[in-house]
């Protein structure tokens, strides 16, 4: 874990797996893509409405599981004091933000044509605002914040406060009569969808991911160079690789 960690071994470890996802992340999406828009069929009530739902759902999923990874890995360093871990949830952050935001989007985009409605305070996507404003006072403070040291302490507070909003997301429309469906998908339920639309959504799903990863590694590849811009292991491997 120590190694894992050290700014040297990061640095080395994102380039190799960034020239690996590289290859594929970008075919991957474009088959999810075709899958989505001309394979899979219309929903017998929301028509070509329901497409929206190929990127609706990753997003959400990218979006909650990134904030439960980062109060997650803060709840850790609190406890254990892992040196430079905030390498990790610094890059997923905004990431987590891109995720939530394409999600609310394309949330509204869908609800619009099914429920006649840009928005409503429901359960699910009122949760869904709160993570947002989570994502925008977590990143301001880390921005604001000169001190690396202090900057990851005060937005660990910001993350780890912000877990009681991941279970109410979840089990919103379990708890409350809300508009928003329930899971299609469950690990004790199986799938109440399509095959075929199935399949559409599993693939975009991993190309989501796939592509969420390639961009984490990608950003802690560059706050370890601005971190550690004046070590020389670092202008040695900058070199080495050009």
């Amino acid at each position: 874990m120590i190694k894992f960690l050290n700014p040297s071994y990061v640095f080395r470890l994102t380039g190799k797996l960034l020239n690996f996802l590289k290859t594929f992340v970008i075919p991957m999406i474009v088959v999810g893509l075709i899958f989505s828009l001309f394979v899979s069929p219309k929903d017998y009530i929301q028509g070509d409405a329901v497409r929206i739902m190929y990127v609706h759902v990753p997003s959400a999923w990218i979006a909650l599981l990134s904030f439960a990874t980062i109060s997650f890995l803060c709840i850790l360093n609190f406890i254990f004091k892992f040196k430079n871990v905030s390498l990790i949830y610094k890059s997923l952050a905004p990431i987590g933000l891109t995720f939530n935001i394409i999600a609310i989007v394309t949330g509204s985009l869908w609800g619009q044509p099914t429920w006649g409605t840009w928005w409503v305070w429901d359960a699910r996507l009122t949760s869904e605002l709160v993570l947002f404003f989570l994502y925008i006072g977590y990143i301001s403070l880390f921005k604001s914040i000169e001190s690396f040291k202090k900057a990851d302490q005060v937005c660990a507070y910001i993350a780890i406060f912000g877990t009681i909003n991941i279970p109410i997301i979840y089990f919103s429309v379990k708890w409350w009569a809300t508009l928003h469906q329930g899971a299609s998908l469950s690990f004790d339920g199986g799938s109440q969808i399509d095959s075929v639309m199935l399949t559409s959504l599993l693939i975009m799903t991993f190309a989501f991911w796939f592509y969420c990863i390639a961009i984490i590694l990608f950003r802690a590849k560059t706050i370890v160079i601005y971190r550690e811009s004046q070590k020389s292991w670092l202008k040695k491997d900058i070199l080495n690789a050009s």
